[in-house]
Parts: structure tokens; C-alpha cells; sequence
């Protein structure tokens, strides 16, 4: 018999203070609607900012301006992070000038492409929070999700316009984040004042206690990695015959979080376990999210995601309560192969005989600038685009006829170059960290330009401007950059001051090792200067930095190891 001291089969009041917080909230509802009414704070009050980001939503401040604030006795800068719920990151042209229009009126900082395939407004103030909720309906958009304890935002990679294999992966994809969402009234009735009549089973697979975290699904299309699935609680990797979708290997366990100053606290690989059927993949999502929420831990936050209950109760036992739920252990895993975790930037066409473009955008952040010549661009044909996980900006179904005066059009905006950027840059990813994230303890998005510029004439000092190497920088050790599966990955201790990793695979199949710890940019450079310049002579023809360092065991005095799982 295992263990469940610590799962929903205890009594709540012996479980976590969030957990008894999900089940007096009424599925979400808390009193999120009478604190957007109260004109006298641009906060919301209590408990309900926790609640608010199971719609999407994060309550958050100017940390540049907070200790002045402070000292003339005001209070912070609220303001709000809107994450949208975007499955594989697809969108029509008129959803972009939806978005467009949206974030000019009510966000700040402009629309940032994540990690996660979707779009994050910041700056949005709370008066304006339901006239935007209400726009993105309009739009066909929504936030459910995006944040808290549910299955958050599902991912798929490569271009799904690129074969029919690809289409049929990103239906499945939008299938199974329609069906893991919550289904609570709570969200159209707060943020669009719908009334509807309550039913008696409000969440039929969440129930009042939701999940003991998040939970990441994301499908990925070999040989390309762009999603990182070995980072996902639930992988899916396609597996193809002759353009044919035949089904999806099936990794589970990937996660990026950890805390410094918790032993038991790491990041882990996913594990392949075994084949499924294509059309059985939202269901089997479904099945494995409901193992998590019936034996996730839910009396420690920081050992609650999926990778803790897998460590604490043992893969066999998974695979024995998988196939009492699904109803019949799975087929082995079939060969497949990743060749690298980046986006294919520029011009392709796919099977359909429509082409794609590519364009690189740094940290995702698209300003108002930026912002307005997409938006032009969009008028020149008749396509759509697509968010990457690589925090870049694909326009997709490009007709043969429309590709060279789109060309002209990229020309005449200054955006050409953005199909063939620096090359560097485009292995490079940041999290927005300062100043809005409230836990971010060092630069991330804004120190980006700076690092890059060092890191590139670092490297063109040996030889190697035109070799990439993945480059991942984040403001805090929770991994939204996905550092920990970079070959070099600097994560948040202080400002100025990071933890350097080194090691991972440039397609993200291994985890990185801790370095060494509170680096700050000159420290930095001269750790890397020497493991370059012997790369640069010692290196066999297409090996990549990781792969290198590994094979001259140039990682061996590592003070810590986080490839293992414990």
C-alpha cells in the first residue's frame, strides 16, 4: 500500500492553507466581483489575487517604483498580467488586430509572446480588467487557465500548417485543452456578468480542489524539440509513417521549478513510458492529470507538481494505476529522434504548397512600434499567424502569389531581417522578470541585450560567431525560460548576481549542472572564456557545446548534479 498522508483524501483543514482556500471559494468565485468594484485600491483585496489566476490573471506592481512609493506612504503601483489561453499558439489576422487594438487601450508594456505559446499583457490596470476580458471575447480568446492549479495552456510544435501530420497534431492539441480546462460558471459570470443557472456538478473532473499545481501538457513533432517536451508534465511526441499521424510516444514527469535553498527541490526530465493511439490523446491527458489530482501532494506547495509524485510514489506504481484507469498498460515507445530546440526561422512551404514565415522576436516582447507593422503587414494576404514557444512570430498560409509582394512588404518595414537574425540571438530565451514580476531577484528580459552582446563577442574571440548555442536567462530559479535544458543557463539569485548552468542538450533531451553559484557578469565571462576557447580547438565536426563539455568531462567538478531525479 502506498502512502496518502499528504493527497485530497485527508482532511482539509490538515492540508494546505491554498487547498482549504479552493474549496471555500466557490469555484473560483471568492469575491473577485465586489473587489473590482471597490474604487479606493487598485489592488483587489484578501485571498481573491490567488484566485484570480486560475482566470488568467496576476496581481502584480512597478517594483521600480516601489520603494519611493513607499516612502511618500502610497501604495505600490498595482497593476495586472493578462495571460490568454491560446492552444498551439494559433491565430487569425483579425484576432492579432483584435489583440492589437486591445493592448493599446488597456496594457502598458505593450503584447509579449511566452514560452508557453500565448500572449501576456502587462500594465493592465483594474478598472479596465472586465472592458478587456470582454474585448478578448469578442475576439474568440479567453484566459481560463493560463495560470493556477489546472492544466495550463497546452502547447504544440513546429508550424501545424506544415504537413497533414501537423494539422491533425494541433487539433488534437486545441481538443485537449478544451477538454482539461475548468468548466466553472465563475469566469463569464465575474468578468462578463452572465448569469447562469449553477449546476450540481460545477467541476466534473477538478472538483472543489482543483489540481495541487499546475500541470503543462505539450505535443512535439520530431525531429524538431521547439516545445521542449522533456519539460512538460505530459509529453506527447508524434510518431509518423509516411505523413501519416500513426499516435504519440508518452513522456511524463518534466518540470522546470526548483527553489535554491530546498535539497528536494529540482528540475526533471520527463520519462518516455510508452505509445498511444493518435485520436485517444485528450482523454489519456485526461487520465494522467487525474492521477496527479488524486495523489499530488497537497500539504507542501513546493513538492506538489507532477515530478515529486512520481518521485514519491514511484514510477512502477504509476504505470500499475495507469492501467487500471486507462484500462490497459501501454505499448512500448517507438524510435523517434530530436535533432534540436529551436525554431526553423525564414521562408518554408509545406505539403499544401503554402508557405510559412518565420520571424524572430527578441524576448517576445513586441512593442508599439513593432506592434503597428505587423498589423500593417497582416493587410498585404489573406493568411494567419502563430505563436512558437521560442517566444517568435510565424505567419502561416502565405499563397504562392503573395509571397514576393509579402517579401516587399517585410522589405519596406524593416522586418527582413527578422527571418534571418543573428544567429545567437535566435538560440536565446529570457523571462520578463523585472520590473513587474513579483518573483524575479535579478534581470532577465531588460538585461538580455547586454548579456547577448557580451556572450556574442565572447564567442566571435574563438572562432565560433556562426556555431548556436542555447542560451536561457531567468530572473528566479522557477524555469519559465526552460534554463535548466539550455547548454548555458544563468537563473535569478540577486541583482546582478545568477547561478550558471551548463551542459544541457541543444535538443533538450539532458538537463543542465549547476556551475557555479551568485555569478555576476564578469565572473561570468571568465568561467565561459576558457571552456569556449577549448571547444573552439577541441570540438568534433557538429558537436555542440553541451555534447562537449559532457564528452571532456569539463562538468566532472561540479559542485551539484541535477541530471538525476533526486
Amino acid at each position: 500500500m502506498i502512502q496518502r498522508d499528504r493527497d485530497l483524501s485527508q482532511p482539509l483543514d490538515t492540508l494546505h492553507d491554498n487547498e482549504q482556500l479552493k474549496a471555500r471559494s466557490r469555484h473560483l468565485r471568492g469575491t473577485i466581483a465586489e473587489g473590482l468594484e471597490d474604487t479606493l485600491t487598485g489592488a483587489v483585496p484578501g485571498e481573491d489575487p490567488l484566485l484570480m489566476k486560475f482566470h488568467g490573471i496576476y496581481q502584480q506592481d512597478d517594483r521600480d517604483q516601489r520603494a519611493a512609493r513607499r516612502r511618500r506612504h502610497l501604495e505600490p503601483i498595482y497593476q495586472f498580467m493578462v495571460r490568454l489561453r491560446i492552444p498551439g499558439g494559433l491565430l487569425t489576422k483579425q484576432q492579432w488586430w483584435g489583440l492589437d487594438d486591445l493592448s493599446r487601450r488597456y496594457a502598458e508594456r505593450g503584447i509579449r509572446i511566452t514560452t508557453r505559446q500565448t500572449v501576456q499583457l502587462h500594465g493592465v490596470r483594474k478598472p479596465a480588467l472586465r472592458a478587456l476580458m470582454r474585448g478578448l471575447r469578442d475576439i474568440g480568446l479567453d484566459t481560463i487557465a493560463a495560470c493556477g492549479d489546472d492544466s495550463r495552456g497546452v502547447v504544440c510544435g513546429a508550424n501545424p500548417f506544415l504537413s497533414r501530420a501537423h494539422r491533425r497534431v494541433a487539433e488534437l492539441a486545441r481538443a485537449t485543452s478544451d477538454r482539461l480546462i475548468p468548466k466553472t460558471r465563475a469566469y463569464p459570470e465575474i468578468w462578463y456578468q452572465e448569469a447562469g443557472a449553477r449546476v450540481e456538478h460545477e467541476e466534473p473532473v477538478y472538483g472543489e480542489l482543483y489540481l495541487p499545481r499546475k500541470f503543462k501538457v505539450g505535443y512535439a513533432l520530431p525531429p524538431v524539440n521547439d516545445i521542449d517536451v522533456y519539460g512538460q508534465d505530459l509529453g506527447l511526441i508524434a510518431v509518423v509513417d509516411r505523413g501519416e499521424l500513426l499516435g504519440f510516444n508518452v513522456c511524463v514527469g518534466g518540470g522546470m521549478g526548483q527553489l535554491d535553498n530546498r535539497d528536494d527541490s529540482y528540475p526533471r526530465l520527463a520519462e518516455e513510458i510508452g505509445f498511444i493511439d493518435a485520436d485517444d490523446a485528450p482523454r489519456f491527458s485526461e487520465t494522467v492529470m487525474s492521477i496527479q489530482r488524486d495523489f499530488g501532494d497537497r500539504k507542501d506547495r513546493h513538492r506538489a507538481r507532477f515530478k515529486y509524485t512520481l518521485d514519491r510514489l514511484g514510477l512502477p506504481w504509476f504505470l500499475d494505476e495507469l492501467a487500471t484507469r486507462w484500462g490497459h498498460p501501454l505499448a512500448p515507445a517507438r524510435p523517434q529522434r530530436f535533432d534540436h530546440n529551436g525554431d526553423r526561422l525564414g521562408w518554408h512551404q509545406g505539403d499544401d504548397d503554402l508557405w510559412h514565415a518565420t520571424l524572430y522576436i527578441e524576448s517576445g516582447r513586441i512593442d508599439d512600434a513593432l506592434r503597428a507593422r505587423i498589423s500593417g503587414l497582416l493587410e498585404q494576404y489573406g493568411g494567419r499567424l502563430r505563436l512558437t514557444t521560442n517566444q517568435n512570430l510565424q505567419l502561416t498560409h502565405v499563397e504562392d502569389h503573395e509571397r514576393e509582394s509579402l517579401q516587399w512588404r517585410l522589405d519596406d518595414l524593416g522586418l527582413s531581417w527578422r527571418l534571418t537574425p543573428d544567429l545567437q540571438a535566435a538560440h536565446t530565451l529570457s523571462c520578463v522578470a523585472l520590473p513587474t514580476c513579483g518573483l524575479a531577484m535579478a534581470e532577465a528580459e531588460r538585461y538580455t541585450p547586454r548579456l547577448l552582446d557580451l556572450f556574442q563577442r565572447l564567442k566571435s574571440q574563438y572562432g565560433l560567431a556562426a556555431v548556436p548555442i542555447s542560451l536561457r536567462l531567468t530572473g528566479c530559479p522557477n524555469g519559465c525560460a526552460r534554463p535548466y535544458l539550455g547548454e548555458i543557463a544563468l537563473t535569478g539569485r540577486a541583482p546582478g548576481l545568477y547561478n550558471l548552468y551548463l551542459g544541457g542538450s541543444f535538443n533538450g533531451d539532458r538537463l543542465a549542472l549547476l556551475y557555479a553559484g551568485n555569478v555576476d557578469e564578469a565572473r561570468f565571462l571568465d568561467l565561459l572564456a576558457p571552456l569556449l576557447e577549448r571547444f573552439a580547438h577541441d570540438r568534433h565536426d557538429d558537436e555542440h557545446f553541451g555534447d562537449f563539455l559532457l564528452r571532456r568531462e569539463l562538468l566532472a567538478d561540479c559542485p551539484v548534479s541535477l541530471t538525476s531525479s533526486s
